[in-house]
């Protein structure tokens, strides 16, 4: 499908024009009649599949037809760096509707702390954050989710391995009960069925199939300990004289 027939609003239209951006993706498909029905979503999706789009579409377009202020929507994520990506997103399409966005991550000094706490007081109408941030915000009085009508859980498949279901449940514990819950994750694993049980009403249930390597691409794994990765990497690369350039992934900046 195209964006133009979903009936998102003209704002998100102009920013999806303005972006280039055409035709949906799988996800997107999928996803965004479902929300933008206002029913909770139970998605499996890798990234790069445009997932992020997929639910801050309708969210958006739920939040610029509302009339309520405060804090209206809260993205939860494993990591700062993919709160960080989230919140890049989301102020490209936001600003075309006119909706305010703030991301809320451990790491920042002081000065950050305290834009956040405004932001979570009111200040946003949306909020990404990573679980521990937040709760310590909580803990300290910063939070208003009074308003909360939506609830996104992103990488929730994530979220758990790094052992974070105690704090995820802490956290929506002090959300309205009447609200909107989205869940996506990469896998379908039993602890994220359980979790959902507990979270979401009677879920949409969604999936895109896993991407396979294109045809020629030749898959290899090497099993090695932390001080054998730089030497085996620098041999791996001596091998590849013939290749014009080659992409390294990393876990984290450092």
């Amino acid at each position: 499908m195209k964006f133009t027939d979903f009936g998102l609003n003209d704002a998100l239209l102009d920013a999806l024009y303005y972006m280039n951006f055409e035709d949906a993706t799988e996800i997107q498909d999928k996803a965004i009649p479902l929300i933008l029905e206002g029913k909770d979503v139970i998605g499996c999706a890798q990234t790069g599949t445009g997932k992020t789009a997929a639910f801050v579409l309708p969210i958006l377009n739920h939040i610029s037809e509302s009339t309520v202020g405060g804090v209206q929507t809260l993205i939860l994520c494993p990591t700062r760096e993919l709160a960080i990506q989230i919140d890049h997103q989301i102020q490209g399409l936001a600003y075309f509707a006119q909706a305010t966005c703030h991301a809320v991550y451990g790491g920042g000094d002081g000065v950050a702390w305290d834009q956040e706490a405004v932001a979570l007081k009111g200040g946003a109408d949306i909020i990404i954050a990573t679980p521990g941030r937040l709760l310590s915000h909580m803990e300290q009085g910063n939070v208003d989710f009074s308003e909360v009508k939506h609830l996104i859980l992103d990488e929730a498949d994530r979220m758990l391995d790094i052992g974070f279901y105690d704090d995820i449940i802490r956290i929506i514990k002090t959300l309205p009960e009447k609200r909107q819950s989205l869940m996506f994750s990469a896998t379908m694993a039993p602890k994220i069925r359980n979790l959902a049980k507990e979270i979401l009403d009677n879920p949409e249930e969604i999936s895109v199939a896993i991407s396979k390597p294109a045809d020629g691409v030749t898959q290899q794994i090497y099993l090695a300990h932390e001080e054998q990765k730089i030497g085996l990497t620098q041999h791996l690369l001596k091998d590849k004289d013939g290749f014009a350039s080659i992409i390294i992934f990393c876990s984290t900046k450092r």
